[in-house]
């Protein structure tokens, strides 16, 4: 078929004209064979512009368009639906980026850019040009969830799943469910028992004959895709199998361990933060006690484990708000015990900072402390003396005696390798779990139908954790409650009169999309479209060229290499 496309030139009102001269951009691709209509607009994006882009589709009976703009992670579904609108296969639609790619790159030579902005404009033509109708990948629904981890973002979570009508199977590998909150002695805002709260979100299960909680389990394997998982649970007495559409993975976290010695870690009387939130828990009424003596200073010291230079760079962004609000229980519990906080940053943001000036209204004594010089921890038999130079008066030299001292630990990611391996979640630098945009998809991650939710992407408080767990909740039944998905077809596909069969993309291939199965004799590839995120590491592998991903074949490919390369005329 004679290829007719459109291109359609935006200026980003001013993003991409100050940088990049549209108007010999457009004048140049107007030549190109196939380009029927060429023409600029301020902001494509605009209901204006796209209406005047479909009566160019209908009127001139265009079968594929190139929209040169800004990043397609913008606008992407807006001009796909603008071409459903006029009747025009959305695939047939090539995004071309002269914004962050070119105008944006080049804001201090306005010729040269513009000469890229031609070539990129080309290329996407000539990927037009060889570009085929193609239809979303149909697949069916299975209405569960298996929701892994049963502290408050999977508890919450699982609720919410379970209010919309869905089969909810909550794994967890500890004895009980409710994870660190249930150890905690009051929670912060509400400043209620962790454990109370816990027993709440339990009675919750209870109360719902669609949520199922299986306790000391594991999940060992996983089969199938988005839509029809098959996850194989192991437990302490038997193996099972169940049938989701989703998975939620809501792991939590693991606190820092300090090492021995760090911060005189290791001698009694030095606790971590979330020992001293299980002291506090089972604290003697009018008496503060530790391993038989009475406690009268408590020294906490802060960032211990978070913003390091080599590893734990992070902030862990609850440690401040959860020192100063266990700061807050000690004071209002045992008003005679001193506390002295060692700081680096303040860090108790948004409505937390209440607590912070609660804190020192109570009488607690804050320190400021700057790296390299941070506080150094002597132990002298039951007693311990921090000594450290404070910034807030100057830098002055300050020794604290303390009969208690509290490491404000961080958070890390705990030992998930089997999950990891099972699930193929997708690991950051730091260590925590990593959504597909932290922003535009928080709770997504690149591989479909698993969301994860909590700590176990990146520190969080309770109130954050719970709101990730019902965003992941929200997705999840957005998804589930379809009953029919209609998933991306920028697959690959196998060029079955070439394969021989050699296994190459298998092996290339990071979520299992691939295997070999045998036809008419001989071994050659097949495709599971549902596991195949078209990334195309199988392609450039295969020795015969018997791979490719739609809407990115090899013409295509060297066909958008060519007109990149064009020599001006």
């Amino acid at each position: 078929m004679e290829a007719k496309i459109g291109v359609f030139i935006c200026y980003c009102g001013g993003n991409i004209s100050d940088y990049v001269d549209c108007e010999k951009v457009r004048e140049a691709v107007s030549k190109e064979p196939g380009v029927v209509v060429a023409k600029t607009f301020m902001f494509t994006c605009s209901d204006a512009a796209q209406e005047e882009m479909i009566a160019d589709i209908r009127q001139k009976g265009l079968n594929a368009i190139v929209i040169a703009s800004c990043s397609p992670k913008l606008h992407l579904e807006t001009f796909r639906n603008m071409a459903r609108r006029a009747g025009l296969n959305p695939y047939t639609y090539v995004q071309v980026n002269i914004r962050e790619q070119c105008s944006w790159a080049h804001t201090h030579h306005k010729e040269a850019a513009t000469r890229k902005a031609i070539r990129l404009v080309r290329a996407g033509i000539a990927k037009a040009r060889l570009s085929v109708p193609l239809e979303p990948i149909k697949v069916k629904t299975t209405p569960a969830v298996l929701v892994v981890g049963a502290g408050v973002a999977g508890m919450k979570a699982a609720l919410a799943l379970a209010d919309m009508g869905l089969e909810v199977h909550v794994v967890e590998r500890e004895k009980a469910a409710g994870g660190w909150v249930k150890e905690w002695a009051r929670v912060f805002p509400s400043g209620r028992p962790g454990e109370e709260l816990i027993n709440t979100l339990l009675k919750g299960f209870e109360e719902r004959k669609n949520i199922h909680l299986y306790l000391e389990t594991e999940v060992v394997e996983k089969r199938g895709s988005v839509g029809q998982f098959q996850v194989r649970l192991k437990g302490p007495q038997r193996e099972q199998e169940v049938e989701v559409g989703a998975i939620v993975v809501a792991t939590g976290f693991s606190p820092y361990v300090p090492k021995e010695g760090e911060f005189g870690y290791g001698a009694s009387g030095v606790l971590t933060l979330q020992e001293f939130h299980a002291l506090l828990k089972r604290g003697i009424e009018g008496r503060f006690v530790y391993a038989g003596r009475e406690i009268k200073n408590v020294a906490f010291i802060y960032c211990v484990g978070s913003r390091e230079k080599e590893e734990r760079t992070f902030c862990s962004r609850y440690c401040c708000t959860a020192a100063v609000y266990l700061g807050l229980l000690l004071a209002e519990t045992y008003p005679e015990v001193k506390q002295f906080h060692f700081y680096r940053d303040m860090r108790t943001y948004g409505k937390y900072e209440i607590f912070y000036h609660n804190c020192l209204e109570k009488g607690a004594i804050f320190l400021r402390f700057e790296p390299p010089d941070v506080p150094k921890v002597e132990v002298a038999g039951e007693r311990f003396f921090i000594r450290v130079k404070d910034r807030l008066t100057g830098g002055e030299e300050v020794e604290v005696p303390a009969d208690l001292v509290v490491l404000v630990t961080g958070m890390g990611l705990g030992p998930n390798e089997n999950l990891v391996n099972v699930l193929k979640l997708p690991v950051g630098k730091d260590g925590f779990f990593n959504e597909v945009h932290p922003k535009l998809r928080p709770v997504e991650t690149v591989i479909d139908g698993l969301f994860i939710a909590g700590a176990c992407q990146g520190p969080k408080n309770i109130a954050e954790s719970v709101t990730s767990g019902l965003a992941a909740a929200a997705k999840t039944g957005a998804l589930l409650l379809q009953k029919e998905l209609r998933l991306e077809p920028l697959v690959a596909h196998v060029l079955k009169e070439r394969c021989t069969g050699c296994g190459e993309c298998v092996a290339a291939c990071p979520y299992e999309a691939l295997s070999l199965k045998e036809e008419d004799g001989k071994h050659i590839a097949s495709l599971n479209p549902a596991l195949c995120k078209g990334e195309g590491a199988c392609v450039p592998v295969c020795p015969e060229e018997a791979i490719e991903i739609w809407g990115y074949g090899h013409e295509q490919i060297r066909s958008m290499i060519q007109g990149l390369c064009k020599e001006e005329l």
